[in-house]
């Protein structure tokens, strides 16, 4: 008895050692900050100006600070729980939704919710790094650029991703994601200054885009969507966490804070100027990509574009480690395939391949970032690590704490409803418009 015991603890630690998210603990502090930063600030700011035509000034404004608020809140939340238990580490969200919920519910709760925030992030980073390429190139043609479709940039787009799938683990993109975090400041920084230089025009009006009270009202509900979006990093918390190492005398907690306190000042420096100064400049004939509305100076939107395109690369990366930890998880334990390179090629080769047709087939940047914000974000990222907290913690009922995660669970279940529903809405106008293959 004791033998298959250790055999299979043997195993498991076997296991471990192999799977990305815990082959390697040796990640300091600021590799969770630009991590965190690289999750975080993606092709969510860059809808931001977009968001705020949709809810106006006041709340526009207001929405902002709220998820701002609330979101630093339940994130401090999981990089506590994940050990909560002495002795014990909560390396990945599923896991500490089964210390919450159960070994069954826990995994029928959060997974489904995760990987379709993971598989649609990367989905939409696909859609992203092709049309930032396409307006890259078009700007620097003086002729509106070859006769190239978008396709075949989301196309050039996946090409990078093939071959950076293949490094094994978190830490091994670790140049990768710091580059892409760099890039994320720089092109907000540039959206926002670019957007005071070129400066508001004549004619420029802040009422909503549409019309009509109903295509108001929908509008409304898809930034919410929107908005929650641009929170994106809840979901791959555990995971940098796991990469800290941990002792009783300094548990990873510490550095993970710190370096989450840093991502959010860069969070806060990003996304404010750009929301707010871009709707001030283009009001409600913002594009749902503020880059796109920039068509001049055209050096600046270039490198913009490019810069984006640098990002997403590695925000990509951040958001597929953990579905290729699951899925290569899946092959092994329950599929019983040996744990070998030519396992991990044909998984993360095959995911990296459906990500990119279905970038191709559904290219719809604006309405992509809604629903999946408010779909699956919202859960995940606004009241479930709340939800979580009181059944892990049992804060005293009716205390501070108590009050505090049943406000966020019930503006995150609001959310989680309405936004959707708005989102659908924009896709199905969007897909009217767009021509496929374009």
């Amino acid at each position: 008895m004791a033998t298959a015991t250790t055999k299979t603890a043997d195993d498991e630690k076997s296991l471990n050692d192999w799977l990305p998210i815990t082959s390697s603990r040796n990640a300091k502090w600021w590799y969770s900050a630009f991590h965190n930063v690289t999750a975080m600030v993606g092709a969510g700011v860059l809808g931001l100006p977009y968001a705020m035509s949709e809810l106006g000034w006041g709340p526009g404004i207001t929405v902002m600070v709220l998820s701002w608020v609330i979101t630093l809140y339940t994130l401090w939340q999981m990089v506590e729980m994940h050990e909560c238990v002495p002795g014990k580490r909560f390396d990945r969200y599923h896991e500490l939704g089964q210390e919450a919920f159960g070994k069954k519910l826990g995994l029928w709760v959060v997974v489904p919710q995760q990987l379709t925030v993971e598989v649609g992030v990367n989905i939409v980073y696909m859609v992203t790094g092709g049309k930032s390429l396409k307006k890259a190139v078009d700007t620097l043609s003086p002729h509106g650029g070859p006769p190239i479709k978008t396709t075949y940039y989301i196309m050039m787009f996946a090409a990078v991703q093939f071959f950076l799938s293949h490094l094994p683990n978190f830490n091994s993109i670790t140049g990768v994601s710091f580059l892409a975090a760099i890039m994320s400041f720089c092109y907000s920084t540039i959206a926002w200054m670019a957007s005071v230089r070129r400066g508001t025009q004549p004619g420029i009006k802040y009422t909503p885009k549409a019309s009509t009270t109903t295509g108001q009202t929908f509008g409304f509900l898809s930034a919410l969507g929107d908005v929650a979006f641009a929170f994106a990093g809840h979901n791959v918390v555990l995971e940098i966490q796991a990469t800290i190492p941990s002792t009783p005398e300094t548990p990873s907690k510490k550095p993970m804070w710190r370096g989450v306190v840093f991502a959010y000042i860069v969070v806060a420096l990003c996304y404010f100027p750009v929301a707010m100064i871009g709707y001030w400049v283009f009001g409600n004939t913002v594009e749902d990509n503020v880059l796109i509305s920039l068509e001049r100076p055209p050096v600046i939107v270039v490198i913009a574009n490019l810069f984006v395109v640098i990002h997403v690369i590695g925000s990509y990366q951040v958001f597929a480690m953990p579905v290729f930890d699951m899925v290569e998880y899946f092959l092994v334990v329950k599929m019983k395939f040996k744990p070998t390179k030519f396992l991990r090629f044909v998984s993360r080769t095959s995911y990296v391949a459906l990500t990119m047709f279905l970038a191709i087939t559904f290219p719809f940047f604006g309405g992509l970032l809604g629903f999946f914000g408010g779909f699956a974000f919202a859960p995940t990222t606004y009241f479930l690590p709340c939800i979580m907290w009181l059944a892990i913690k049992k804060p005293k009922k009716f205390g501070l704490s108590w009050f505090i995660n049943w406000i966020c669970i019930i503006l995150g279940v609001l959310l989680m409803c309405l936004a959707p529903i708005g989102a659908l809405r924009q896709i199905i106008l969007q897909a009217k418009d767009y021509r496929f293959y374009s």
